[in-house]
């Protein structure tokens, strides 16, 4: 037998082509007998089902939407913060039949995803917002939800307190005792290095708000930090770079605030490769609560934010997106905050005396 089709099927049940195609798009159109009788038909025949083209031109949908992450795709599919993001939305998508496209910001050769792939609407995840990926997608007009991403008007966004837990963060280790404080941290332009001003750098949202947190509480304190600020890459080395040039300083830190836990991961391997101890010579507090947090030696002191609840929120807030785009205008976007909580850990402790806490890392 040759290719077959929707007509092959029809032909051999004995009804319309119509009927045959309302049994796998719409079965509510038929009686549950007459569809499974089509159905086992089509399965006897070896039929692929309809054509995923065809359907998408008929139905002007795509059946799918799509996750815009930051320049390559490497880096989302290794981070557990981010492969936990990613299930939170799979799972709210599981009931809706749609797939999820993960697209990346960086053009492919002459395909920039965010133009050219069919979606049906888009999250976009924490990315530059300079993206040219993010103007094609607004360009697209597409419904769109904006999670660790400055809110837009008109758009849905989805954020954490980071402004609270990273002041909550700060707060931990001014209890402590410490005063000699530093902060490490990381985006996609600007400047980096040692910064005498962090707010003068141009940072994105999440990033901004987590300094703000930070500089709250020890601005209150009468502490002013040292910062290194470092390109957004492989955050691991983020925090090894950064954890040297700190232990290089004269008067090194007694505590380190993090980015993240990924970050502070690479921190906590440099002060252990220079001879200190974490927490007893440098308190060291990441953000996340990924799950590495927990199998650092020591455990790291970090702030949680629910990743999974941020995944579904998205995906619940882009489908109520896309309804209303098909039915009526665009409604009030939402601005949905979700709650952070300090989670101490055995990676900070109630500085040490002056004496101790001036020694120098060994050589």
């Amino acid at each position: 037998m040759g290719r077959v089709t929707l007509q092959t099927i029809a032909e051999h049940v004995g009804v319309s082509r119509m009927t045959v195609s309302n049994a796998f798009s719409r079965p509510d159109q038929l009686s549950a007998k007459l569809r499974d009788r089509i159905l086992a038909v089509a399965e006897e025949l070896g039929y692929g089902g309809p054509d995923p083209t065809a359907r998408a031109l008929a139905s002007g949908t795509a059946g799918t939407v799509g996750v815009l992450l930051s320049e390559t795709l490497t880096y989302s599919l290794t981070d557990e913060v981010a492969m936990a993001f990613l299930a939170g939305i799979s799972d709210e998508l599981a009931a809706t039949g749609l797939s999820l496209t993960l697209l990346s910001a960086a053009p492919e050769g002459d395909i920039v995803p965010a133009r050219d792939v069919a979606i049906d609407g888009a999250i976009v995840y924490s990315c530059n917002p300079d993206s040219s990926a993010v103007s094609w997608l607004m360009r697209r007009r597409l419904p769109l939800v904006f999670v660790d991403q400055a809110p837009a008007p008109g758009i849905t966004s989805i954020n954490v307190d980071d402004r609270l837990g990273a002041r909550a963060a700060a707060e931990h280790v001014i209890d402590l005792g410490h005063r000699q404080v530093a902060i490490v941290t990381t985006g996609f332009a600007g400047d980096f290095g040692l910064l005498t001003d962090p707010l003068a750098a141009d940072t994105a949202h999440t990033e901004r708000q987590r300094l703000l947190g930070w500089l709250d509480a020890l601005d209150v304190a009468g502490i002013t930090p040292t910062v290194v600020r470092l390109p957004h890459e492989n955050p691991d080395a983020i925090g090894y770079g950064a954890a040297e040039t700190l232990l290089a300083n004269d008067e090194r830190p007694t505590a380190i605030l993090c980015f993240s836990d990924a970050i502070a991961r690479g921190v906590i391997r440099a002060i252990q490769d220079a001879g200190l101890q974490v927490p007893d010579d440098v308190s060291v507090v990441g953000f996340d609560d990924n799950p590495i947090s927990r199998r650092i030696s020591p455990a790291l002191t970090t702030v949680r934010q629910d990743v999974d609840a941020k995944g579904r929120a998205a995906a619940t807030a882009l489908m109520l997106a896309i309804t209303r785009a098909k039915t009526r205008p665009a409604g009030r976007a939402r601005h949905l905050v979700l709650p952070t909580e300090l989670v101490t850990r055995n990676s900070t402790t109630a500085v040490r005396s002056s004496a101790a806490a001036a020694r120098r890392p060994a050589r």
